[in-house]
């Protein structure tokens, strides 16, 4: 049976981190927190639960979470937000594959919550995410945002029952805030990788994302808040192409 490292990263998680520890503790062997030095009660619940944790300044999400690898005893790594939480069918897996013998890398659904729901269309679902590797065949990238993983070629790739439970946001206001963050990030990267946008991409492009994640993902299946989180992209959409835009603008 092997031994499993989960690596979480924190910045002011009391809210959530408490959900994501107690989710672990059938599963995991041994629990990293790298923590940015957070300023409520994240580190203090941390400890309760038993996990090491390891305070560093912000790096990048990249950067942070391969900090946590790097301190894991163990081969496997379970790479969790503080956001996220097992349930009990992807527990049930998890276990059920240690005994049989870890190999290569798995993924599974992600569930995410909006406003008191969670939904089950439109363009998050189903969202499939690699989170159960070996650290000497995977690491993330070192992007600013929306880090992705780093797979070594030939590692064979499993999927596991069960839901990533995503609290992803409680409230309309947290989700206008975290947009305007993500969009800010996401306009930076293109924009220092040399991408460009157009008025029809900006004016398109938004009424695009919108009808895939409302008709076309059927996001429409989940009642208002399919509408409302199918807005949400179009908005996200429109804000990262003109804060594009703009940067083209001050570049010139």
């Amino acid at each position: 049976m092997n031994s499993i490292t989960a690596v979480i990263i924190t910045h002011n998680e009391a809210r959530n981190i408490q959900r994501c520890l107690a989710s672990l503790q059938t599963v995991a062997d041994e629990i990293i927190v790298v923590d940015s030095f957070s300023t409520d009660d994240t580190v203090a619940i941390c400890r309760q639960h038993g996990a090491i944790v390891k305070q560093q300044a912000w790096l990048g999400f990249g950067p942070q979470k391969n900090l946590g690898i790097q301190l894991a005893s163990h081969e496997y790594i379970l790479s969790l937000d503080a956001d996220e939480a097992l349930d009990d069918e992807l527990k049930a897996s998890i276990r059920t594959a240690k005994n049989q013998g870890l190999q290569g890398m798995y993924d599974f659904t992600r569930l995410n919550y909006y406003y008191g729901k969670f939904l089950r269309h439109g363009v998050e679902y189903p969202d499939y995410k690699i989170r159960l590797f070996p650290k000497s065949k995977v690491r993330w990238n070192d992007e600013l945002v929306h880090e992705t993983l780093l797979l070594s070629p030939g590692l064979s790739q499993h999927r596991l029952k069960g839901h990533l439970l995503h609290y992803t946001y409680f409230t309309i206001q947290e989700h206008v805030a975290k947009a305007n963050k993500y969009t800010n990030l996401g306009a930076e990267l293109n924009f220092k990788k040399g991408k460009k946008v157009s008025w029809g991409k900006i004016i398109f492009g938004p009424l695009a994302t919108f009808l895939q994640a409302y008709i076309f993902k059927r996001g429409f299946l989940d009642g208002g808040h399919g509408f409302i989180v199918a807005a949400f992209h179009a908005y996200g959409a429109f804000m990262k192409y003109t804060k594009i835009w703009q940067l083209q603008q001050e570049k010139k």
